[in-house]
C-alpha cells in the first residue's frame, strides 16, 4: 500500500492532483446546488408569468444555454476582479469565484430545460389541482412532483457541465496548484507537460466521480418511487 502511494505521489505530486479532486468536488457541489435552485425557480417563474419582453427573455436564456464558457468566465472575472463591480468580494483566483462564474454557465441551462418541460406539462397539471381545490402552494408542489423525473435531468446536466468545465475555471480560479486547479484544468496541464498517461488516469478518475454521482441519484430515485425496475 505504502508503494502504490509513493507511486501515486510521485506521479501526481507536482500537479497537486488530490488537492485537484478535493477542489473539484467543492466546486461542483455548491455551483450545482446554487445553480440548481436559481433555474428550477426560474424556470417555473418563466413558464408561469407573463410579461413584457417575455420571449425576448426565452431567447436571452437559450442563447446563454449555449455561449462560450470561456466568454462567461471572461464575463466573470470582470466583475470579480479588483476594478469590477463585485471586486470587494476578493473572489478572484479562490473558489468562489469559480463557483459564481460556474453558476452564471449552469443557471441558463437548468432554467431553459426546466422551462421547456413546465410549457408541455404545467398547465394540465394546473388545471387539475384547481378541480381539487388544491391552494398555490399545493399547486406548486404537486407541479414540482410530477416534474421530478425531469428536474432530476436538468440538475445532472447541470452538473456535467460543471465537472466538464475548463475556460471559464480557468480564467477566474488561474489554475493555481493546491489552490484552484481543478481536475480538468490538471489534465490540460499534464497534456501540456506530455505527461499523457497520467492525464488520462485523473481523466478515468473523474469519469469515476460522475458515474458514482449518477448512480447515487437514481438509487435515492429509484427509492422514492419503489420502481424495482427503473
Amino acid at each position: 500500500m505504502e508503494g502504490i502511494r509513493d507511486l501515486f505521489s510521485e506521479f501526481f505530486g507536482t500537479i497537486g492532483a488530490l488537492d485537484s479532486i478535493r477542489v473539484t468536488v467543492i466546486m461542483s457541489f455548491w455551483s450545482t446546488l446554487i445553480a440548481s435552485v436559481l433555474g428550477v425557480f426560474l424556470g417555473l417563474l418563466l413558464e408561469r408569468k407573463d410579461f413584457p419582453g417575455k420571449r425576448a427573455v426565452i431567447r436571452l436564456n437559450r442563447t446563454l444555454m449555449g455561449a462560450p464558457p470561456v466568454v462567461i468566465g471572461l464575463l466573470a472575472y470582470m466583475i470579480l476582479r479588483k476594478k469590477g463591480p463585485l471586486g470587494d468580494l476578493r473572489w478572484v483566483f479562490t473558489i468562489k469565484g469559480m463557483v459564481f462564474a460556474q453558476v452564471l454557465i449552469i443557471t441558463p441551462i437548468i432554467c431553459g430545460m426546466v422551462y421547456s418541460y413546465a410549457v408541455r406539462t404545467a398547465p394540465a397539471i394546473r388545471t387539475f389541482a384547481k378541480t381539487m381545490g388544491a391552494t398555490g402552494r399545493q399547486t406548486g408542489w404537486l407541479l414540482v412532483k410530477e416534474m421530478k423525473n425531469e428536474i432530476y435531468f436538468a440538475v445532472i446536466s447541470g452538473y456535467g457541465r460543471s465537472i466538464s468545465e475548463v475556460g471559464a475555471v480557468f480564467l477566474v480560479g488561474g489554475n493555481i496548484k493546491n489552490n484552484t486547479r481543478t481536475m480538468t484544468t490538471a489534465i490540460s496541464t499534464l497534456k501540456g507537460a506530455g505527461e499523457y498517461y497520467e492525464g488520462v488516469f485523473l481523466g478515468v478518475v473523474l469519469m469515476l466521480m460522475a458515474f458514482v454521482v449518477q448512480t447515487l441519484a437514481d438509487h435515492f430515485q429509484r427509492e422514492e418511487t419503489g420502481d424495482e425496475n427503473y
